[in-house]
């Protein structure tokens, strides 16, 4: 019995992985693109110059200053706000959700180091590592722009194929 309902829930899974993937991707871009607007254009917006975090430390081995003095966290916000908006309509899906991936290993390393992302109460970083991580290894799926574009390319190939022979 068991066997029939895993056989049909995998086939299930199997037919939704557009919509799914989809999905995934409209729901982490939105909290990611809301988390940036606010930093950069909210009640408290972020400076981009002189004051904030103007130095990447990372615990007592690296202690990096920001050229130009600017505020670090401006820079993550603004690639938050940028780049998440390039995922959502998955364009250049994978060169943005490298460039977030390494804001959020280097957020995670110089504001909440700490062994377990709990510990310092920033699973949401850990998470969306996590999740662009996906995006950068598996692309942004069949129902984005790039998608689009690759498929469009796709048929100019073909038909150039075909005139040809």
């Amino acid at each position: 019995m068991f066997r029939r309902i895993n056989s049909g829930l995998g086939s299930l899974g199997e037919k939704s992985t557009d919509f799914s993937w989809l999905v995934l991707r409209f729901l982490s871009c939105t909290l990611l693109i809301s988390h940036g607007y606010f930093d950069l254009f909210g009640d408290n917006a972020l400076a981009m110059t002189g004051r904030g975090m103007t130095s990447l430390r990372i615990g007592d081995l690296l202690n990096f200053p920001m050229p130009l003095d600017i505020n670090a966290l401006y820079v993550f916000a603004a690639i938050q706000f940028g780049a998440g908006i390039f995922v959502l309509i998955g364009l250049w899906t994978d060169i943005m959700s490298l460039l977030i991936l390494l804001a959020m290993m280097l957020s995670y390393l110089t504001q909440h180091l700490a062994w377990f992302p709990t510990l310092s109460g920033e699973e949401l970083v850990a998470l969306n590592a996590a999740i662009f991580l996906l995006f950068f290894a598996f692309g942004p799926g069949t129902l984005s722009l790039d998608g689009f574009l690759e498929e469009r390319r796709l048929d100019k190939i073909r038909d150039r194929m075909e005139k040809n022979s």
